[in-house]
């Protein structure tokens, strides 16, 4: 049986460890769509056929409070951390510290995020550091971090971008390199839970997934895959 899971991107890696280990254990398979937190409440909402959603917890709370979702059974998956990406090769942003991000960014030629969850904070933190109407005009924005680092891959001269930690882990054979996390003085983490859809057609075998991801065997596949 296929068990539909809709999830957010940064969830990618841990369920790809996941997957396996779980259809050896219960003879599923999973079948994962991703999209960013905004596309998920809207496809769930709209209601869309499938059996769990790995979401941030502000979206899984909407999602609940509108009978989306189930309030039982629900499973804090771990959380993420934002990081700073560069192709290999290029010069390399400063992240010892908030002023030599700071520097970085101002000196930089464009700098790259998404419009998902981790972009709505970069934009915010670019204006706590007081520099995002300085460099406005060299921001460039995606939908999903997978457009992120696909422009990066094809990027030119001092460019760098930011994006979920895992989201960046995913491209570290394909020419990008995790220059390191924020740094911790301006860092922010999203927190991740998993919960069964209202709607779910294969509700015991939907449970029996949340059951696993709550386990330690399936806490640590997404903990050795950047989510804690």
């Amino acid at each position: 049986m296929d068990i539909r899971v809709l999830s957010a991107g940064a969830m990618q890696p841990g369920l790809i460890a996941v997957a396996p280990e779980f259809r050896r254990q219960s003879g599923h398979d999973l079948k994962v769509t991703y999209a960013i937190a905004s596309e998920l409440r809207r496809r769930i909402g709209g209601g869309e056929i499938a059996d769990v959603v790995l979401a941030p917890v502000a979206a899984i709370a909407e999602l609940e409070k509108g009978g989306r979702v189930a309030a039982e059974g629900q499973v804090a998956v771990g959380r993420v951390g934002a990081g700073v990406v560069a192709r290999n090769g290029a010069p390399l942003p400063g992240v010892g510290s908030a002023d030599a991000l700071k520097r970085s960014l101002l000196d930089a030629n464009s700098v790259v995020y998404n419009r998902a969850s981790s972009g709505v904070y970069i934009e915010t933190m670019l204006k706590t550091l007081g520099i995002y109407e300085e460099i406005r005009g060299k921001l460039i924005r995606y939908d999903d971090g997978t457009a992120v680092m696909h422009h990066l891959m094809r990027g030119q001269g001092k460019e760098f971008g930011f994006g979920g930690i895992t989201d960046i882990l995913m491209y570290r054979d394909k020419g990008l390199r995790l220059v390191g996390p924020l740094p911790e003085e301006i860092q922010n983490y999203t927190a991740y839970t998993a919960a069964l859809i209202a709607a779910s057609p294969h509700p015991d075998a939907a449970q029996a997934l949340l059951q696993f991801l709550a386990s330690p065997p399936g806490k640590a596949l997404f903990s050795i895959n950047g989510i804690n």
